[in-house]
C-alpha cells in the first residue's frame, strides 16, 4: 500500500506523527540537556512528550477541529470531548529509555470510533519505521504489508513484557507470572515501550507480549496492528475488550491461547480459586527473599 492509498485520517496521523517525531530526534541529539520531572516514583515526564504531544493535537485538531483528544499528558481537555471520535494519544511511548540515550522508543496515536479503534499510527522515530493500520484494510511497516508470526508452539516463542516500576506494583506477583512464561518460553525480552511491542509482535518480530498495569495510550494504536496482521488481543482471561482493564496480551491465536492457560490465573477475572494458588505460590515465593 503506497501512501497515497492511506485512508484520509490515518495520512493525517502520520504528519503529526512524523512532527513528533522530528521533535523527539532533534532532542535526542543532547538528550542530557532535556528537562525532566517525575509524575510518580520511576514515571518520568520530559518537555520533549509536552512539545510532542503539543504538535500532535494541533496537527489533529487542525484537519478534525469536531473530534476528541485523550492524551498522556494533558488527559481529555482539548477538542470537542463529546465526539464519537476520539484520538488516543502517547507522544512519547518509552519515555524511561529516551532520558537514558535508549532508542527504543515511538510516537502511537490511535482513533477510537464510538469506543473501537479504527486507526493506528506507531512511529519509531530513531529507525523512521512507520506502522499503519485501518480496520479491515491490514497492518503495514513502511508500506509493507506485515503479518504476525507462524510459530504454534510456546516453547519456540521469544514474548516481549514489561516488568513493574512503580511503588505501588506487586512485583512478587509478577516474579512468579514471569517465571511461568521463562519455563515455557525460548526467551522473554523487556524492550520497554508497549506501543512498539506491540508493533513488533504484529511486524512477526516477537511471537508474543505480555503487560499488566497499561494504559489505553499505551496500547490503543498497538491493539489494531495486531489484529489486522492476523493475531489477537486481550486481557489476560482472553478477552477482547480489554483497553481500559490495565492487562494486555498479545500473539497469533495459536499462541494466544497458550498464553491465557498459563497467564489467565494472573487475571484479575480469574475465579477464585486460580486467584487463591497464586497468592499461595507468591507467599512461597516471598518468604524465600
Amino acid at each position: 500500500m503506497n501512501p497515497s492509498n492511506l485512508h484520509p485520517m490515518v495520512n493525517v496521523a502520520v504528519k503529526a506523527a512524523r512532527a513528533a517525531g522530528a521533535i523527539i530526534n532533534r532532542a535526542a541529539l543532547d538528550v542530557e540537556s532535556v528537562r525532566v520531572s517525575e509524575k510518580k516514583v520511576n514515571d518520568f515526564v520530559t518537555e520533549v512528550d509536552q512539545a510532542s504531544e503539543e504538535i500532535i493535537i494541533e496537527t489533529l485538531l487542525t484537519a478534525y477541529p469536531g473530534h476528541a483528544i485523550w492524551a498522556e499528558e494533558s488527559g481529555r481537555v482539548h477538542g470537542a470531548q463529546d465526539s464519537e471520535f476520539i484520538w488516543i494519544i502517547d507522544p512519547l511511548d518509552g519515555t524511561t529509555n529516551f532520558i537514558h540515550g535508549l532508542p527504543i522508543y515511538c510516537v502511537s496515536i490511535a482513533l477510537a470510533v464510538r469506543g473501537k479503534v479504527e486507526q493506528a499510527v506507531i512511529y519509531d522515530p530513531s529507525r523512521n519505521d512507520l506502522f499503519t493500520a485501518t480496520k479491515g484494510r491490514g497492518a503495514y511497516l513502511n508500506n509493507r504489508r506485515i503479518r504476525v508470526a507462524k510459530r504454534t508452539r510456546l516453547q519456540e516463542c521469544l514474548i516481549s513484557t514489561g516488568f513493574p516500576y512503580r511503588q505501588e506494583d506487586d512485583i512478587n506477583t509478577y516474579l512468579r507470572l514471569m517465571g511461568d512464561m521463562m519455563a515455557r518460553t525460548a526467551g522473554l525480552r523487556r524492550p520497554g515501550a508497549a506501543a512498539l511491542d506491540l508493533a513488533y509482535v504484529a511486524a512477526g518480530f516477537t511471537d508474543g507480549f505480555f503487560e499488566l498495569g497499561l494504559q489505553p495510550w499505551d496500547v490503543a494504536a498497538g491493539s489494531l496492528l495486531i489484529t489486522e496482521a492476523g493475531g489477537l488481543v486481550g486481557n489476560f482471561s482472553g478477552d477482547s475488550n480489554f483497553l481500559e482493564q490495565q492487562e494486555c496480551m498479545a500473539a497469533n491465536p495459536r499462541i494466544y491461547g497458550q498464553m491465557v492457560a498459563i497467564l489467565g490465573k494472573y487475571s484479575k477475572f480469574a475465579g477464585a480459586g486460580d486467584k487463591a494458588a497464586v497468592r499461595e505460590a507468591v507467599a512461597e515465593l516471598a518468604k524465600t527473599q
